[in-house]
């Protein structure tokens, strides 16, 4: 990965990318905890959306490991589009099957959205990389 991105940039921009990459790692780790411990309200609410308790789990895992993800350099962006994809995934669950309000997820897809923006420079180093 190329060290030009976040690194070298305004200062601001690097602070503002890892303050708010702490708050969604915080946020998607007590969710992603609370599902795979199995809290009664998680547990009620993959009830109400009848996929399965599986669905659960898996979505738990993916919630702690792009938690992870976000405060490991060079995987923030990665975690953004993980986790910002989860978040299009719950905010249609609200909308369509729980009929709850989906603002939670929309905001937290923003703001997975944001950290991909501020951290485009390693994705796109990424994806050069992939390539080949």
């Amino acid at each position: 990965m190329s060290v030009t991105s976040i690194q070298t940039a305004r200062p601001s921009r690097r602070i503002g990318a890892w303050s708010l990459q702490g708050v969604l790692a915080a946020a998607f780790l007590a969710a992603g905890v609370a599902k795979l411990t199995g809290v009664p309200f998680m547990v009620d609410l993959f009830a109400q959306i009848g996929v399965g308790q599986w669905f659960r789990f898996v979505t738990g895992a993916v919630e702690v490991a792009g938690a992870v993800a976000l405060l490991v350099p060079g995987l923030a962006s990665v975690a953004g589009l993980l986790l910002g994809t989860t978040m299009i995934g719950a905010t249609t669950a609200h909308l369509f099957v729980l009929h709850t309000s989906p603002v939670p997820a929309i905001v937290l897809g923003l703001l997975n959205a944001a950290v991909v923006y501020l951290r485009r420079d390693e994705l796109t180093d990424l994806i050069e990389r992939v390539k080949g």
